[in-house]
C-alpha cells in the first residue's frame, strides 16, 4: 500500500467525521452513526456519534464489517436492513462502503435507527384493527467495541444451529459449521482461526483443516472459487 493511498483514505475519512455528528444530530437520540476504518479491523470505529449500539472510537468492526470486508472490493452497500441487537433492540441500519480512487474498499459509514418504538406502535395499532400478523423473525447482530466477542458471539450462534457441542457434531455440520463462519466474514480478521480454535476447543491445524475442506465443498458446489 503506497503512502499516497494511505493519505487519501485519511482524507476520506476526516471529510466524513463531520458528517458522522450531521446525520446523528439530524434524527436525534434514535440514531446513532459509526465511522469505520476497515485496515484496522480489531478498532475500526474512528469516530461516532449516538448511542444506540453502543459503539466507542477504537472499537471493533461488527460481523457486518466482516461480512464487507470478506467481499473486499465486490462488496456493495447494505441499505434499510433490519435486525435486533443482543439485548433486543429493534434496529434498521444501512452500510455505505467507502472507496478509494483506484475503487478499493477499505471502510463504511454505518446509520443506525432505532425503531422499537415504532415496531411497538405498529403492533398496537395492528391489535387494535384485528390484523394478528406475527412479526418476522430477525436475525441478531452483535455490535461490540473488541474483535473477540463479535468471534465469539458468532460462533455460538453457528454452535447453537448445530443443537450440539463441537464433540457431538458429526463431519458435515462441522463443516457447516465452518462454512457459515467462512460465509460470515469472521476469516477475514487477522487470528480469527486461532481464536474459534480456542473456542471449540480444538487445535489451530484442526480448525484450518475444517476451514480448507469447507472451502473446497462451497468451490465444488458453486462450480468455482468463492
Amino acid at each position: 500500500m503506497s503512502s499516497d493511498t494511505d493519505a487519501e483514505r485519511d482524507a476520506i475519512l476526516a471529510a466524513l467525521t463531520p458528517v458522522v455528528d450531521g446525520i446523528a444530530a439530524t434524527f436525534g437520540p434514535v440514531c446513532d452513526v459509526v465511522l469505520h476504518d476497515y485496515r484496522k479491523p480489531g478498532e475500526s470505529v474512528v469516530a461516532v456519534a449516538g448511542s444506540v449500539t453502543g459503539r466507542a472510537v477504537g472499537g471493533a468492526m461488527s460481523e457486518i464489517g466482516m461480512r464487507v470486508l470478506a467481499r473486499g472490493d465486490e462488496a456493495e452497500d447494505e441499505l434499510n436492513y433490519v435486525t435486533r441487537t443482543r439485548n433486543g433492540t429493534l434496529v434498521k441500519s444501512s452500510t455505505m462502503v467507502l472507496r478509494d480512487s483506484t475503487g478499493a474498499v477499505f471502510g463504511a459509514l454505518c446509520v443506525n435507527v432505532d425503531v422499537s418504538a415504532v415496531t411497538q406502535v405498529h403492533g398496537l395499532l395492528g391489535a387494535l384493527a384485528g390484523l394478528g400478523e406475527v412479526p418476522a423473525e430477525l436475525p441478531t447482530t452483535t455490535f461490540g467495541n473488541d474483535i473477540d466477542s463479535v468471534v465469539d458471539a458468532l460462533v455460538d450462534v453457528h454452535q447453537s444451529k448445530q443443537r450440539g457441542s463441537w464433540a457431538e457434531l458429526d463431519r458435515a455440520e462441522r463443516l457447516e459449521l465452518f462454512g457459515g463462519l467462512d460465509t460470515r466474514g469472521v476469516f477475514a480478521v487477522r487470528g480469527a482461526v486461532e481464536q474459534v480454535a480456542a473456542r471449540l476447543g480444538i487445535s489451530r491445524a484442526s480448525a484450518y483443516n475444517y476451514l480448507s475442506r469447507a472451502r473446497a465443498a462451497h468451490d465444488t458446489s458453486t462450480g468455482g472459487p468463492a
